[in-house]
């Protein structure tokens, strides 16, 4: 049943049309997610479609009724003055799904959720009656939820069914049918100016006259000539008319594969570049996390885990600070992607930002911040007249761009549409040195990070291994698996008494002991971890 008609909507944004949608439709059990770049308008569709804001033209019909849970989220309406974001934010979930409504718009409601929150949030979705319609830049989120996919895109609203995965496959195949059409059209058209270029050399060639002829011969030959360069003429401007008719195809943007190779990281190899001894963190009375100790190497990339409050960005300026009980390894130099970006200078370019601590030239400045989505004369554009999105993202070129060799990032995807995060992706594969990020993305957790260290019950757990492998390790620790703990305990114990004994041996040589000294290092720190599993 068709609880919400929308026909022949239009928003413009002075005489730039912002998007145009000729037929949407909302049911009464419909879970619709609308995707689309930063300024592509998706909030304001939401807004028409909500009742909040009226359309430039056409019309939208319900009788249905409805709540909306904003992206800008105040304290002063829900009378709470302490409350963290995540904390806000779900009391604006819980109340509109408290009312019953036959349709919840909500507007990036996963912003400032934890995992775990976003987990819970999923559950309110899938458990509702009624219809949602939502913005997200969360893959696995809108996976989880969503049955139909709203793509606002060149001024347009595109319709797909199915889920967002299903979205994705379908846009891949877009792409590679464009391609293909764009090859088919550049091969036609070789072969006719290939054509053209034959059919003018040969009527270029009728005009010399044989040698060894009178002048009465030749003048016939020449006639004769005249008349069949003139159907040479005739069938060159009916190939050109045929090109003339070609349709055109523009060529497909290609993503352009960035790779940062480091000076001197031959050199760090292998090597253990940031070590914690026993680290503790408190707030006020309260332990966040106590006797952490752990080793990160060269060229990992991590994910930092953990609740909202655990302490994920404390531990991160432990490290940037250098405190007591974090030793870095020589020639690390760290840089930090902060939530406030206050690395920016807004009255300087996009370029020239990135350019003041660049090392690299000016060429390769251009190709990372095309990957980023900043093409031709946007990189000329003030930091000032930015979106958040788009100072998230010159942010990262900036420290990307940087003389470092270790990136420390606090939620880097925060502000970021889907297209910027999956180009951020690929910028973090494509480098050569250390990656430590909090992020609440799971999809751009388990695309980039090798490793996943969750902050849990005061202390730190590290997991070698993707996403999907740190969460399927947290459900076989449930019940009934911990004999299963103490035999990988066992294992790990005899192998640390292995190592014991080889560190002990006199023959032993001093490169051998180094590497011996980092397995030690790595056992202990499983040990402990199992030893927590266990405990729980």
């Amino acid at each position: 049943m068709i609880i919400l008609e929308a026909k022949g909507i239009e928003k413009r944004i002075g005489d730039r049309l912002l998007f145009k949608a000729d037929h949407l439709r909302v049911g009464e059990r419909d879970r619709i997610g609308i995707v689309g770049r930063n300024g592509a308008g998706k909030t304001s569709l939401l807004s028409i479609l909500a009742g909040v804001v009226e359309p430039d033209h056409g019309r939208v019909w319900t009788s249905s009724s409805h709540q909306v849970i904003p992206q800008l989220k105040k304290e002063d309406t829900l009378q709470e003055t302490t409350k963290s974001g995540g904390e806000i934010t779900m009391l604006y979930i819980e109340q509109a799904f408290a009312v019953n409504p036959d349709i919840v718009f909500a507007d990036e409601p996963t912003m400032n959720l934890d995992v775990e929150r976003i987990k819970q949030l999923e559950q309110y979705f899938l458990n509702f009656i009624g219809a949602i319609v939502v913005i997200s830049h969360d893959r696995t989120f809108l996976d989880t939820v969503c049955n139909v996919i709203w793509e606002v895109d060149a001024a347009k609203v595109t319709v797909y069914k199915g889920t967002y995965s299903d979205y994705y496959q379908q846009k891949q195949l877009e792409k590679r049918q464009h391609q293909e059409r764009y090859e088919d059209y550049v091969r036609k058209r070789s072969d006719l100016e290939r054509a053209v270029l034959l059919k003018q050399n040969k009527a270029q060639g009728m005009l010399k006259a044989p040698k060894r002829m009178s002048s009465s011969e030749a003048k016939l030959a020449k006639d004769k000539k005249g008349t069949t360069q003139a159907g040479v003429h005739q069938s060159i401007k009916a190939l050109e008319t045929r090109i003339e008719k070609l349709e055109r195809v523009e060529k497909p943007r290609e993503a352009t594969q960035v790779k940062i190779d480091l000076p001197n990281e031959l050199s760090f190899k292998n090597q253990t570049i940031i070590r914690l001894d026993r680290l503790v963190a408190k707030l006020e009375d309260r332990t966040l996390w106590q006797d952490v100790s752990l080793r990160i190497r060269f060229g990992e990339k991590v994910a930092l885990n953990g609740a909202n409050g655990s302490g994920k960005t404390t531990l991160l300026k432990k490290i940037i600070n250098q405190e007591a009980g974090v030793h870095i390894a020589p020639g690390c130099k760290l840089g930090y992607f902060s939530q406030n970006l206050d690395i920016l200078k807004p009255d300087l370019t996009i370029i020239d930002n990135v350019r003041a601590s660049s090392i690299h030239p000016d060429p390769f400045i251009r190709t990372v911040l095309a990957r980023l989505l900043f093409t031709r004369d946007d990189i000329y554009k003030r930091v000032e007249m930015l979106s958040g999105g788009e100072r998230v993202r010159v942010a990262f070129a900036k420290i990307f761009l940087s003389d470092m060799n270790v990136l420390i990032m606090d939620e880097p995807t925060n502000f970021l549409d889907i297209e910027s995060v999956e180009a951020l992706e690929q910028l973090i594969k494509g480098y050569s040195g250390t990656v430590l990020f909090v992020s609440h993305d799971r999809q751009f957790v388990e695309r980039t990070a090798t490793r996943v260290l969750e902050i849990t019950k005061e202390v730190v757990v590290s997991y070698d291994g993707t996403y999907k492998e740190y969460e399927e390790s947290g459900k076989r620790h449930g019940a009934g698996q911990r004999d299963n703990d103490k035999e990988e305990l066992l294992i790990v114990e005899m192998k640390l008494a292995e190592v014991m004994s080889k560190l002990g041996d006199p023959l032993t040589s001093a490169r051998a002991k180094d590497d011996l000294e980092a397995e030690f290092q790595r056992l202990i720190q499983q040990r402990k971890e199992l030893r927590t599993l266990i405990e729980r």
